[in-house]
């Protein structure tokens, strides 16, 4: 049977109850699932002279870390190449073109194969970011890992395995050996083509009896999920969303607004089936009882669990105001919210509350292209960005998107909304004037959707989030938490408890919860690294904390500078654009427990590109 099941909001009765005995039961008359197929893959070692074996997902090891001596002349036997047919072997450049302590790219077979020489080891692996494809060439190379430039991800040069996000693939470990001067790679053509690598999954285990349960379908709700499978369970994984649609790439909403739902999914239905993971969509949770170790749903139904990830995010903040519910006043959470607002906005009035990450891409979105006929922007500071990113950068952001017509109010509140026709027609303000309006869009940042949680022994801090520890495990042993609604120990603040929400410190939870529910013992230790893209101009950010001062570096004016956000004579953190890899550089110190100092910052703007590991 299938396991993935779509359920009506109106839906009532008995429709799903799973215990941790693993029963099933479903009202045939509500529950009508389609059989899909799994295919028999080949992922075998791919040895030098060796067929390579063709296996179905299970618990072996798809890479065992081992590299290439440089001084070596025999073939690396540590790829993860497909079956024999699959490979591909060659020169792929001479002894004296490899780095002496980096990376660089070759060409090979029509595509790209990254050589890294490090701590005396040669590794071939893939080339491209298995995220967006960004060419890891231009990234960090730090303590056996390169990271990801445009947002930060990590992968061992040794096996090619993701050790910290955004993204769920791992890339592609070829063999390389070095040979009379020249240099000598096996691949898979497939790998080669596809330069991305999923882990092999385990299957459901019907002797099995435990249940894990994962209440949320975002990035650190998928992340779990998969990485159970991954780390070899075999009971059943439960993963329940109230979303319509399996995860998706929630970042892509506000930048791509018309994108349909199907585009943008973070994995298909086989995939899902693949791993014999139970997904079960439309249905939100209504309780917990951690007592009975049951979860209630919203079809009244229960859900037993042996263990708990609690992952179910944020959810937009509205102004609270008379008007806010109107049906022209939108937020943007979910693909349909997305698609809505494009299609609304279309030669039409736009106003948008709001002067963060969401309200700025939306705006630049919907001014893109005339999209919108006109596009205005609230805010309550006195540029964009102001608290986030400081008044400078604020400011040349600012000038930009009015060099794309937008309008900006600022140091503004909205107290009200003038009505028409049931429609909401204007935005007034708390100086008493009307902003004309043809659809609001409002981006007033999140509250975690933790609501569920009240009648439960899972305590909550005085905001809504749920405090976690470092392996993101709840004062409720086997009840985990993560993604935008856990306060969790910040390894680079000295364990201050913090909340991110960010995607790639969902996905990092997921990942690092699931280990620690499969019995290991691993502290979430990842740096935090946020991005966004306006008008086609990538800025990113990472680190964390209160700043006194900003330092700039390099050119502000022509959108090509580093921002570096200081509290005493530390930085904190950094923001920026058109300077690849100075984030990733500077992430990649802050995570072996370094920072810079101010005054390094003051005597050069541009250190961060010239950090070494």
């Amino acid at each position: 049977m299938s396991l993935l099941t779509r359920v009506s909001r109106a839906a009532g009765g008995a429709l799903l109850r799973a215990t941790a005995a693993g029963r099933h039961r479903c009202s045939k008359s509500q529950h009508h699932p389609q059989r899909v197929h799994s295919r028999l893959v080949c992922a075998g070692a791919g040895r030098m002279g060796v067929a390579g074996s063709c296996r179905r997902g299970n618990t072996e090891q798809d890479s065992d870390g081992g590299g290439s001596p440089v001084s070596g002349r025999k073939m690396s036997t540590h790829s993860n190449s497909s079956c024999i047919g699959d490979l591909v072997e060659g020169v792929i450049c001479q002894e004296d073109d490899l780095p002496k302590d980096g990376m660089k790219s070759f060409e090979f077979n029509g595509e790209k194969v990254l050589v890294v020489h490090h701590n005396g080891q040669l590794s071939a692996i893939g080339s491209k970011c298995s995220h967006y494809g960004a060419p890891l060439e231009n990234g960090t190379l730090c303590e056996g890992r390169v990271r990801c430039p445009w947002h930060g991800a990590c992968f061992n040069v040794n096996t090619g395995d993701i050790e910290d996000f955004p993204g769920l693939d791992s890339i592609p470990k070829y063999d390389i050996e070095v040979t009379e001067g020249q240099v000598k790679v096996r691949a898979s053509k497939t790998l080669l083509i596809n330069g991305k690598r999923t882990k092999a999954m385990a299957k459901r285990d019907p002797n099995n009896n435990s249940s894990y349960v994962i209440i949320g379908g975002g990035g650190a709700g998928a992340s779990c999920a998969e990485t159970l499978r991954q780390e070899g369970f075999t009971g059943r994984v439960i993963l329940i969303t109230q979303e319509s649609q399996l995860p998706y790439d929630r970042p892509k909403l506000s930048k791509a607004m018309d994108i349909a739902p199907e585009k943008i999914l973070l994995r298909s239905e086989g995939f899902y089936e693949s791993g014999d993971i139970e997904v079960l969509m439309g249905v939100s949770a209504e309780g917990v009882n951690t007592e009975e170790k049951m979860v209630h749903l919203s079809t009244g139904d229960t859900v037993a669990y042996e263990k708990l990830f609690i992952a179910t995010g944020g959810k937009p903040r509205r102004l609270g105001i008379a008007g806010d519910q109107l049906p022209n006043v939108w937020v943007v959470r979910s693909p349909q919210d997305a698609n809505a607002v494009a299609a609304a906005a279309a030669q039409k009035q736009v106003v948008v509350v709001g002067t963060s990450f969401i309200g700025m891409e939306v705006a630049a979105f919907l001014s893109t292209s005339d999209r919108a006929a006109s596009v205005t922007v609230i805010g309550n500071t006195s540029v964009p960005f102001e608290n986030s990113l400081g008044h400078a950068v604020g400011q040349r952001i600012q000038e930009m998107f009015e060099e794309k017509g937008v309008k900006f109010i600022a140091n503004s509140g909205v107290v009200g909304f003038s009505e028409s026709d049931g429609k909401a027609s204007g935005v007034t303000l708390d100086s008493g004037e009307t902003v004309e309006a043809d659809v609001v869009v409002l981006g007033v940042g999140v509250v975690p959707n933790t609501e569920f949680l009240e009648a439960s022994s899972i305590p909550r801090n005085q905001r809504g989030y749920v405090p976690v520890n470092e392996h993101l495990e709840t004062s409720i042993p086997g009840v985990f938490c993560g993604g935008d609604i856990a306060s969790f120990p910040l390894f680079i603040e000295g364990g201050e408890e913090v909340s991110i929400g960010h995607w790639q410190v969902a996905l990092g939870h997921g990942h690092t919860a699931a280990l620690n529910m499969t019995g290991q013992s691993v502290p979430i230790k990842s740096v935090p690294f946020f991005w966004t893209v306006l008008y086609g101009k990538s800025l990113r950010y990472t680190g964390y904390g209160k700043y006194d001062d900003v330092i700039i570096g390099g050119d502000l004016e022509n959108l090509s500078f580093i921002a570096y956000y200081c509290c005493g004579d530390k930085v904190v953190s950094l923001a920026s654009l058109g300077k690849d890899p100075a984030a990733a550089n500077y992430a990649e110190m802050l995570q072996q427990g370094k920072s810079l100092t101010k005054q390094q910052v003051i005597d050069d703007g541009e250190i961060a590109l010239k950090l070494k590991c």
